[in-house]
């Protein structure tokens, strides 16, 4: 064994999935949790029959028993020192919320996906989604009908926000306390496998987002079994979670095991991870680190691809770089400068972390590289930001013109379509689509939908509820918008937010509809888009015109993309390679609803040329022989 070996094997950790109740069968049902503060933990069944169940302990802290007599819907809590009742840590349901008891659950489940192998990572086109919104219904089940549209659109990876059990009925979901535990109002667990199940019939791969930088602060009760958490470190949201204190080996432990259990329970093909730069730890071996270590073990396993995906503030390259050259393994990370780029040159918003960006060349390096900073000054936050990324690969990087972020951290809510005209909701399409990396649509994004999409929660606590009211204030001060946010408890605010599906058909939106279709299928279809490469392209900025020229290649083909933000027609001269070139699609088409084209359909080219752009338009042509 080498030394890189060596250490690898100190680090090593045995993930089985024991945590929690685990229905064994035969009315016979395991019982396991880590609560090193409890001397001593009963099991209290309270049903069919209620009844005590002391637990044995073992030196960590681990307490386990197995009940006798028991059936999947049975309910129980843990009692702590013969005192304090609470739910399980690694509750599976939670029928009456998260101050209720914990539900025995049954994990069979018969799965219809056993030729499923998922998608490489180049292929995932991604379509985020808030089950409560995206319905009348808010259901996992009411979701399965939309499935075959959202596979006619061309989209690969379907992508659900937060759906660990949270207070209340209605919630982004980040406030979620039971990080197994499906969300009782969702349908619960039997609910998201036919779901999932569903998706992968349609050749759908499911994400899930996760939280493991924080829990919520209604309903709680890890710290009352052991040190979950720490006060060496804060993050916006509540307690940081201990990855590096005294005893954390068993909290990376609940949280890997959590992890796998979407995995494989679940047959979940891969995790957004939310905000990993508030996931505090300066441990020699992250755990992030272990984190992608145990998925692609886990995936050798099930012979199947998963995938890591990382939020991140911070522009660090580590975190998708390979662990051989000191980074963390994760397979791919959100570029917010991406979006940045785009939402002003569309909008004209410079307020916020908006200040940062000023024009086509962050646009431009954010293209060519994945970051728009890479450890230059960032005014915003008056200090250098981000780290080099070109050699981290195209496919790497998630980018968006909107997602729940960054609709929903306005005052209002408001969705690109209520912030910029209908050109440029085109442009913004197809800045995202015909990029060298992953794309991402916001529920709803491909037609337009007008809904906003605010912040929304159901606390109990009147306490809470108000500092959730306050603390969204100050989360909007540095934008200096004007107006009233919308009231994140009203049960209003919520149902604002429902999609309007029938827009799909109607006028503009249906050719916004029909244009996504159209540059999902090219970036499908043209070798020179379908392959995700920085090394086959080539980004230029003409800021004297507001115009961004994307040139990509492969061996079967070559595409030039050309991008006007300008608010003014431009007539832009470009040389093009020698040969036959035929316009794919102009956004200026009437077809598109537009003024009407002055590109031709073929140009027959030896040097230079004059190409037209309408304003706020894009132009895509494909060289097809050589002349």
């Amino acid at each position: 064994m080498n030394a890189s070996a060596a250490a690898g094997a100190e680090w090593s950790m045995t993930f089985a999935n024991d945590l929690g109740a685990v229905y064994l069968g035969d009315q016979r049902c395991h019982f396991r949790v880590w609560a090193p503060l409890a001397a001593r933990v009963s099991v209290r069944l309270l049903s069919p029959k209620e009844r005590l169940l002391s637990m044995q302990r073992d030196a960590r802290g681990y307490h386990h028993a197995t009940a006798e007599g028991v059936e999947p819907g049975s309910l129980y809590l843990y009692r702590l020192d013969g005192e304090k009742e609470r739910p399980d840590p690694a509750s599976r349901f939670q029928p009456q919320g998260v101050h209720g008891p914990s539900q025995i659950v049954d994990a069979s489940f018969a799965w219809t996906d056993g030729g499923w192998t998922g998608h490489p990572l180049q292929r995932y086109v991604i379509y985020e989604l808030h089950i409560g919104a995206f319905t009348a219904e808010g259901t996992f089940e009411a979701i399965i009908p939309h499935l075959d549209d959202l596979r006619a659109l061309g989209i690969t990876a379907v992508e659900l926000m937060p759906v660990a059990q949270f207070p209340g009925d209605r919630n982004w979901g980040y406030d979620g306390v039971y990080p197994f535990a499906v969300h009782n109002s969702y349908g619960g667990p039997w609910a998201l496998k036919r779901l999932v199940n569903a998706c992968h019939e349609r050749g759908l791969s499911v994400i899930l987002d996760v939280v493991y930088n924080h829990l919520g602060p209604e309903g709680n009760y890890l710290a009352d079994f052991g040190p979950y958490f720490t006060d060496r470190y804060k993050t916006p949201w509540g307690e940081a979670i201990n990855f590096d204190g005294p005893e954390s080996d068993d909290v990376r432990h609940f949280f890997i095991v959590n992890a796998l259990t979407w995995l494989s329970e679940f047959h979940i093909d891969g995790l957004r991870l939310d905000a990993v730069h508030a996931i505090l730890d300066h441990s020699p071996r992250r755990f992030l680190e272990d984190l992608a270590t145990a998925v692609t073990q886990r995936s050798q396993r099930l012979h199947r691809p998963h995938y890591l995906i990382a939020e991140s503030a911070a522009n660090d390259a580590r975190l998708t770089r390979a662990p051989q050259l000191g980074g963390y393994g994760l397979d791919a990370q959100w570029s917010d400068d991406f979006h940045h780029a785009v939402h002003v040159l569309l909008t004209g918003e410079r307020s916020g972390y908006y200040q940062d960006f000023a024009g086509l060349q962050d646009l431009a390096k954010a293209l060519r590289e994945g970051y728009a900073y890479t450890g230059q000054y960032s005014p915003f936050r008056r200090r250098r930001h981000g780290s080099p990324c070109k050699d981290i690969p195209a496919e790497r990087f998630v980018v968006f013109a909107q997602n729940h972020d960054q609709v929903g951290n306005r005052l209002r809510g408001e969705r690109l379509s209520q912030l910029a005209p209908f050109e440029s909701l085109k442009l913004a399409a197809a800045t995202v689509i015909l990029s060298p990396f992953v794309p991402l649509l916001f529920m709803g994004e491909e037609y337009g939908e007008r809904a906003p999409f605010p912040y929304f929660v159901s606390h109990s606590d009147p306490k809470l509820v108000e500092a959730t009211r306050r603390g969204r204030l100050e989360e909007f001060a540095t934008f200096q918008w004007q107006g009233e946010t919308a009231d994140p408890q009203s049960e209003s605010t919520f149902q604002s937010a429902k999609l309007n599906h029938a827009l799909r058909t109607e006028g503009h939106h249906r050719t916004l509809l029909v244009l996504h279709r159209e540059l999902l299928r090219l970036r499908r279809e043209i070798p020179a888009l379908a392959q995700l490469s920085k090394e086959t392209l080539e980004v230029t900025a003409r800021e004297d015109e507001n115009i961004l020229v994307v040139r990509r290649w492969s061996r079967e083909s070559e595409v030039l993309a050309v991008f006007s933000y300008a608010a003014a027609p431009v007539a832009t001269r470009w040389t093009l390679c020698a040969g036959r070139w035929v316009k794919l699609l102009d956004s200026a088409d009437e077809k598109w609803q537009g003024g009407g084209s002055l590109i031709p359909a073929e140009i027959d080219c030896n040097g230079d040329i004059t190409l037209p752009l309408a304003p706020k338009a894009f132009v895509l042509l494909s060289r097809t022989e050589e002349k």
